[in-house]
């Protein structure tokens, strides 16, 4: 039982591998079980799965698995091998694939006048689009949504597809990063001997993973321009020390804030949500806030005296 994300046909090439080294009369079944498991909420999800999908050429082996998740009363999905695996690929590049339009939408909100965040919320309330994987900010990153788009789109390249949509989502979130920097330049100039403070580091809150993080491409392209870097995160402190060394750890948000032309909210963690923004804007030495995760009102961060940048929500 494979509960890995794999590339598509991986089961076969599993079954004819036993099926090699093993004695002709020993039977076997090869079953794909993908798990949906987010990180920050996985035992949770665990227990209250959307559904449960099971894929094998074996009928009795597909429905023996199914067994082991009555319990859950969830929808199960049985079916063959290959359509397990694609279930899960697609699963994924769907939900990176809202994440990127609703970026997009953020870029055309900005340039007429509109807010993203009310934009969303009115898509949301019709029942065919939902409000989930609607946060428009500095896209997705982690150890699953990057390469498991790149990897389905490489797959279609090698079948003779043109994964067109798959490729314009990578490239939408690619761009997030370049547009947030392009923001701290429209305010602050020429970035050389700036200081600016990334407020979180994990690729999302809840978490300390920081692969594929947003702040880790932030990161490179401010020290790029010349810019001191600092960071502070409530979990990811220590794996961040080890892939970006020559970013400045603050001891908390306030540390963080001492002394920066701008900070940049990278990660939605709720800490950030519950500051004393007056005495954080009395540390800063500029008082300017890129708000890469739309977390602050444009209105109130206004009226407190800051600089304000959101994504898609117009300059305050």
């Amino acid at each position: 039982v494979n509960k890995s994300t794999v590339p598509v046909g991986t089961g076969d090439w599993v079954a004819e591998i036993v099926r090699t080294r093993l004695n002709d009369e020993l039977q076997f079944s090869v079953v794909s079980n993908p798990e949906f498991l987010r990180e920050g909420s996985a035992i949770q999800d665990f227990l209250n799965p959307d559904r449960i999908v099971i894929g094998s050429l074996d009928r009795r082996a597909a429905e023996e698995v199914a067994q082991l998740y009555l319990p859950l009363r969830a929808p199960i999905v049985i079916t063959d091998l290959r359509t397990a695996e694609m279930i899960k690929y697609a699963s994924n590049a769907f939900l990176a694939t809202r994440i990127s339009f609703i970026n997009e939408i953020a870029d055309i909100c900005e340039a007429v006048g509109a807010d993203v965040k009310e934009v969303a919320a009115g898509m949301g309330y019709d029942r065919r689009i939902g409000h989930h994987f609607l946060d428009a900010g500095l896209g997705w990153g982690g150890s699953c949504f990057p390469k498991d788009v790149k990897a389905l789109a490489r797959l279609a390249l090698s079948h003779g597809c043109n994964p067109r949509i798959l490729k314009a989502a990578i490239h939408v979130n690619e761009e997030r990063r370049a547009r947030l920097v392009g923001k701290l330049k429209d305010v602050l100039g020429e970035l050389k001997g700036t200081t600016i403070g990334l407020m979180g580091l994990a690729f999302k809150p809840n978490t300390d993973d920081i692969r594929e993080a947003p702040s880790i491409y932030l990161a490179e392209m401010l020290l790029e321009e010349g810019a001191r870097v600092k960071g502070y995160d409530p979990e990811a402190m220590d794996n961040a020390r080890k892939l970006l060394p020559q970013v400045e750890m603050a001891r908390d948000p306030y540390d963080l804030a001492g002394g920066c032309d701008a900070l940049v909210v990278v990660t939605d963690w709720n800490e950030f949500k519950q500051l004393d923004l007056f005495k954080i804007r009395e540390l800063m030495r500029r008082s300017v806030i890129v708000d890469g995760r739309n977390i602050y009102e444009p209105g109130v961060m206004r009226e407190m005296g800051f600089i304000y940048h959101g994504m898609g929500r117009g300059t305050a």
